[in-house]
């Protein structure tokens, strides 16, 4: 029963282990970590070759694969070479996107519409908090973002009445012009494991024509 209201509800694998655990039975998702040595399976394989793939086809557009606190856990090589524009984003470690954006020493200099941007961020991150109640560690990276130097008051909460513009670039200011990508995201639609269900392969691309040129430039 526990199962088959999850199910129907749609609920993530991780707070369905939450769910079985709390009605005395035992977590029924694993999760695994994809590069662990003795997880040689044929699933395991496909997932890293697909990600591999992924990452691949879409040079030198940047590409980042990312887990559910949006740790990089990978990155392609034109992801390295547009970080790579923006001096000191590498001594924000954990690498980690979504801090990069709020972290002063991170990309949040460089972004001409930091605030929208980060207005964005931070209503996802609410809602990924409230769709998973158990997960602390959420929580806990929910309060570090708005911990941050100048982040409004505002956004300590989730504006259920707010409705996103359709379209979003991120603007970043490099070498006296701007630069405009917007992202798409891939997950794994039919994974049964926990850490594969929440993986996310983040792909950027130009907005415009000059920041095209400069992407595939060199």
């Amino acid at each position: 029963m526990v199962l088959r209201l999850a199910e129907t509800l749609q609920v993530p694998l991780r707070e369905r282990n939450a769910m079985l655990l709390a009605a005395g039975y035992a977590p029924l998702y694993r999760h695994t970590n994809l590069d662990t040595p003795d997880l040689d399976t044929p699933e395991a394989e496909a997932a890293r070759g697909a990600m591999k793939l992924f990452m691949s086809q879409f040079e030198p557009y940047p590409v980042l694969v990312v887990d559910r606190y949006w740790n990089t856990l990978r990155m392609n090589t034109g992801a390295q070479r547009f970080l790579g524009l923006f001096p000191g984003c590498d001594s924000v470690t954990p690498h980690n996107g979504v801090r990069l954006v709020f972290h002063p020493q991170g990309l949040r200099p460089f972004l001409e519409n930091w605030e929208s941007v980060a207005a964005r961020i931070i209503q996802r991150v609410h809602r990924e908090a409230a769709a998973n109640p158990s997960d602390e560690k959420m929580k806990c990276f929910l309060e570090e973002l708005l911990g941050y130097p100048d982040v409004p008051s505002r956004w300590r909460m989730l504006d259920l009445g707010d409705a996103p513009p359709p379209f979003l670039t991120i603007n970043y200011k490099w070498n006296k012009c701007t630069l405009r990508l917007f992202s798409t995201l891939t997950t794994f639609g039919t994974a049964l494991d926990i850490a594969l269900q929440e993986l996310r392969i983040e792909s950027f691309f130009p907005a415009d024509e000059a920041t095209r040129l400069v992407l595939t430039s060199g």
